[in-house]
């Protein structure tokens, strides 16, 4: 069977495994750091230690494979310095191996929009991350206008999810809605923002690395309903059993904390997603694939659900 390998363990990278196991489907993940906790006694995957920025490094990782599908990610501060040389040495990788590539990215590129936000739309960044993340959606595409590597993107919104904790709907909203504490949010909670359930994003990453009419564009892939994040919060309470508690953190706060908090001072640079309407549309792919997202509600479920079993174990 073809083997597909994933770089990347963080939440993405294990959806698309989980994927590729529940099909029976032959993997390998590639980190960098050390082995996994489970890769040991996983039979569902093979796992080997890569660096994507190096190209011999990455050519070994992907020997023998069909498929690649490119979700590492590296630290805010070392974006610059890390994604441009991640994107070329897995280019190099599938070229080498003959195997298609999918790219899973975000919304950054596009900038602040009017609107809903859809895969014709210019890459417009107003922010250094932004940037970063068109130059190498473009480069990644223009390797496959050339001929170098067939490749497919995949674009979700923020995440949120089993396994998913850094995120704006990570475990500042879930802990606390299980336990009864207050979700702290950054800029206005009344505006409406799509989120993304990480395991429609694995299954849109694997379905984009099997279709020929896939390759060559970029898909945001399908997502819940948009609601506005004060909605989205009270969702996830209601369905946890608890009374919503939120307290919105604004600009000026975030600047202020940014001061001792690189995480905050990073964040501070795309808060305008969360300070303006910001709603993905996916009806491109669900039109073209006839894929829909997962029920919010049966997504929040089961998120609550992989949350209570961190704090049992």
């Amino acid at each position: 069977m073809p083997l597909h390998v994933v770089f990347g363990g963080g939440p993405l990278g294990r959806a698309v495994l989980e994927v590729l196991s529940k099909r029976g489907q032959p993997s390998r993940l590639v980190t960098r750091g050390g082995k996994p906790a489970d890769a040991a006694r996983s039979a569902s995957y093979d796992w080997v230690s890569g660096d994507a920025t190096d190209p011999q490094s990455a050519r070994r990782a992907c020997a023998g494979a069909s498929v690649v599908y490119h979700c590492a990610g590296a630290p805010y501060e070392r974006w610059a310095d890390l994604l441009p040389r991640m994107m070329e040495g897995i280019i190099i990788a599938a070229q080498v191996a003959g195997a298609r590539l999918v790219y899973g990215d975000n919304l950054y590129m596009y900038g602040r929009v009017e609107g809903p936000i859809t895969e014709d739309l210019p890459y417009r960044p107003n922010s250094v991350k932004g940037k970063i993340r068109a130059q190498i959606a473009e480069r990644l595409l223009a390797a496959h206008a050339d001929g170098t590597v067939r490749a497919a993107i995949g674009r979700g919104s923020s995440f949120f999810g089993p396994g998913v904790l850094m995120s704006h709907v990570g475990d500042r909203l879930f802990a606390p809605a299980l336990s009864g504490g207050t979700a702290v949010v950054l800029g206005d909670p009344d505006k409406l923002h799509t989120f993304t359930y990480i395991e429609d994003f694995g299954r849109a990453m694997v379905l984009l690395g099997e279709r020929e009419a896939a390759l060559g564009k970029a898909w945001h892939v399908p997502s819940p309903e948009t609601l506005t994040h004060r909605a989205f919060i009270e969702r996830v309470y209601r369905l946890a059993g608890t009374k919503a508690r939120v307290r919105a953190i604004p600009r000026w706060l975030v600047s202020a904390l940014g001061l001792f908090s690189p995480l905050l001072r990073e964040a501070k640079e795309t808060l305008y997603q969360f300070e303006n309407d910001f709603v993905m549309d996916s009806s491109r792919y669900t039109s073209a694939f006839g894929v829909s997202a997962t029920p919010l509600d049966d997504a929040i479920r089961a998120t609550l659900d992989w949350y209570r079993g961190q704090r049992k174990s």
